[in-house]
Formats: C-alpha cells, structure tokens, sequence
C-alpha cells in the first residue's frame, strides 16, 4: 500500500484508541481514503444508502425488540426461578444457576449486556448472601454474560453476518456448540471454586437456602408451576430457530414472528406489559438500531473506498506474507480478534472483524462460517478483558465494586475456561461447522 493508504488506516486505529465515536471514525477514515485516491464520496454515499436498504438488515431492530418485550415482561425472575429449583440444591447451586440463565436469557434477549443488567440485578445480591465473595459474584455474571453472544438468536452474529455476506442462520449456528461447552467448562469451573471457598469458610457447600428450608411436597409444586411459566418464554427461540432451520421462514420473518410472539406472552400470558411498557421497548430498540445503522453506514462507506484500492487484499497479503503457515495464521487472527474485543463493544469488534480480517480469513483458506465461531469467542473474551472490558465494568457497577475486587477471579475463569475454548473452537473446525452442516448443508 502506498504511504497515503497506511496513513488512512493508521488513522483509523489512533481514532479507535481515542475513543472517538466508532461511527465516525468510519466514516472520517472511508472520506480519507476516498479524497487521498482522488474518488468521489458521492458515489461510495450512493452505494452505502443502497445495502442500508437490505431486507436482512431488518432482522436486527426486530430482534432487539423482541428481546425487550421479553425483558419487560419479566422473564428473567421466571427464568431464575426455574433453574434454582431444578439446579439450587447442588454445590455451587446459585453459581450454576447464575451461568444456565445467562446462556436462556441469551437464547431471548441475544444482547450480552442485557444479561447483565437482567440476572444480575438479582444474582450477585443473591450469591453474596450465601457466602460467595463479592468479587467472584461479579465475575462470574461478566463472565457468564458472553453466552449471550453465543447462544442464538446473537445480535452481533446478525451484524456480522450481513457485513461479511454469510448467512445469518450459519452464523447463529455456528456459535452453539462453542457456546454450550463455555457454559460447562464454567460449571464445572464453578463447582470447584465454590469446594474450595465452602472449605476455606467452614461451610458444607453453596446452596441456595430458599431451596433449603422449603418443605418438599410445596417444593415439587412451585417447580412444575416455575417450569409451566417459564416454558413460555423459552418457547421463543424454539419457534424462531425452528422456524430458520426448517425453512418455513427466513431470519427477518422470524425476528417479526418473534415481537408478535413476545407481545402476545408479554400481554396475555405474563400480563407484565403496559402500553407504557411497549412503548418503552420499542423506544429502546429504535435507539439501539439507530446506533447501529449509524456505524453500519458509514462501515459501508468505509468498506466501498477500501475495496476500490484493495486495502484488505493488501492488509491480507502483508500478513500472510509474515507466515503461511494455517497455525500461524490462526493466531495471528485470535490476537487481532482479542485486541479488537477489548478496545471495541460487541457490534462495533464484529463489523471490524468481518471488513478487515474476513479476508485474511479467507485467503487462507478458513471456511467462512467457521470464522464466524471464532470471531464470537474471542469478542466475548475481550469484552471481559481488560483494559476497556465494557461487559466486566458493567458488571462491577451492578456489584458497586471496583476494579481490583473482581479483576483476580475475572482472570481466573477467562484463562482456565474461555481461553481454552477459544483454542478448541480456532483448531476443531468442525466444532462450528457441524451445525450448519448438518440442518443447512
């Protein structure tokens, strides 16, 4: 690349570093590049407004106000109390209880900091009353919360999808499996933190005491009522995934069967949604879908001028010209991936992942939907990662504790359990492909 061109992107990265707004960045570095190749921007303008026109595009507000008809009408106590019930007995009971309804809350809401405004609200509290440390609380919701990224339907998975062209019901797919073996390595994880904390505070082990003292018969009765309440909110992604999978609809049909679907338990069945209330989810995901076609925008513009002077293609053949190696490669994408989820939210690391290191991915033969796993686990292990770790952060402010309190556990459940998966997902391609191999072929 010419000296113009690395000083554009350069830019790019300074501005990302900065904090400027990620939107605009785009957008400043696309016009960059644009004037310094000697184009027209209205033409590249043209083109953006254009893709911002797609039908699949109209997934993601749909899906973000799905999920927050559900989170109003309080799906999140319903969904807790079930899991303790059936799992709250157990050592490390409120532990594990803490990890499975982050993952089903995913399975609703898609949206990782949803999860933790949701469970832990009512989680860390819980957990501290029953001899857990605060700060393993706190990092166990945050780290948990990244199920949410992983169990479909995952809003960064849809952005992803439409920035790099796969299909989104690939991408959904893709994340499953990886997502369901980081929720055992945590419980298991947990199971044995919380051995060892019973033992250190001469308690027999971590239970919860609800669970306890409550007389078995009325126990039995409470659970099946619990199950019957909260088989309707998990009925929402068995009918939209179903619906993909076996091609009565397409993703975006699914996210308008989705709102209808949360409105109706929402109002009738839960009877928790007020006008106000809808009105309130609605505004919510008109504002969030508001960001986010911002940067998409201007994501669009930035990926039209890189592509008329082949700064990817150029990008790609630099690194690949350190090493052709596959492993290397590899790495080299994981560490990329891991820097980009700590500096960036979610959205903003899966737009970055699929403009500038798709087409590493790509040229060196990395099947594209196998990508797509890789990028999920790595953005949910930077999110939790310091420095920036907005989900760890958001977190911590729930538990109202700082930093050093929870970082030390944070970084114990991310390198005995995320880190390992990241690994086991980047070298067992089948571990993201199996899925969507076998329901979409």
């Amino acid at each position: 690349m010419e000296f113009g061109m690395i000083a554009a992107v350069f830019a790019l990265l300074l501005m990302i570093l900065c904090g400027f707004p990620i939107a605009y960045a785009f957008g400043v570095t696309g016009f960059l590049i644009t004037a310094i190749a000697g184009g027209n921007s209205s033409f590249h303008l043209g083109q953006a407004m254009s893709q911002m026109g797609g039908f699949a595009l109209l997934a993601l507000p749909l899906f973000i106000i799905s999920g927050a008809l559900m989170s109003e009408a309080g799906i999140s106590d319903r969904l807790l109390r079930v899991v303790d019930r059936i799992f709250g007995q157990l050592r490390g009971g409120l532990g594990l209880v803490t990890i499975l309804s982050c993952a089903l809350f995913g399975a609703i809401s898609g949206s990782a900091a949803a999860a933790i405004a949701a469970i832990g609200r009512i989680m860390i509290p819980r957990m501290i009353d029953d001899g857990y440390k605060p700060g393993y609380a706190t990092a166990l919701v945050a780290c948990s919360s990244v199920l949410s990224l992983m169990i479909p339907p995952s809003i960064p998975m849809i952005v992803f999808a439409i920035t790099s062209g796969i299909s989104v019901g690939a991408a959904f797919l893709s994340t499953v499996i990886p997502g369901l073996i980081l929720a055992f390595v945590y419980a298991l994880l947990n199971m044995a933190f919380s051995g060892v904390a019973a033992r250190q505070t001469n308690q027999k082990n971590y239970r919860s005491k609800q669970i306890l003292r409550a007389d078995h018969d009325a126990e039995q009765g409470r659970k099946q009522t619990d199950l019957i309440e909260a088989s309707w909110a998990l009925g929402l992604p068995l009918i939209v995934l179903g619906g993909i999978y076996s091609g009565i609809f397409t993703p975006t049909e699914a996210a308008a069967v989705a709102v209808v679907y949360a409105f109706f338990v929402g109002w009738i069945i839960y009877r928790r949604l007020t006008l106000r209330s809808i009105a309130s989810s609605v505004r919510d995901g008109v504002a969030m879908t508001g960001q986010i076609a911002i940067i998409l925008f201007f994501l669009f513009v930035l990926t039209r001028s890189m592509s008329m002077e082949q700064i990817p293609q150029n990008i790609a053949n630099t690194i690949l010209g350190l090493s052709d190696n596959y492993i290397v490669v590899l790495l080299l994408l994981n560490v990329a991936l891991l820097v980009i989820g700590m500096l960036v939210d979610d959205i903003s690391g899966s737009i970055l992942a699929a403009v500038v290191l798709m087409p590493i991915a790509i040229k060196a033969g990395i099947n594209p939907v196998h990508f797509a796993a890789i990028v999920g686990v790595n953005l949910g292990l930077g999110n939790v990662s310091p420095p920036c770790a907005p989900l760890l952060f958001m977190a911590g402010g729930i538990s109202n504790l700082h930093l050093p309190a929870y970082i030390g556990p944070s970084l114990k459940l991310l390198l005995t359990g995320h880190l390992p998966v990241v690994l086991l997902v980047t070298f067992i391609p089948q571990l993201a492909l199996w899925l969507p191999n076998m329901l979409l072929n």
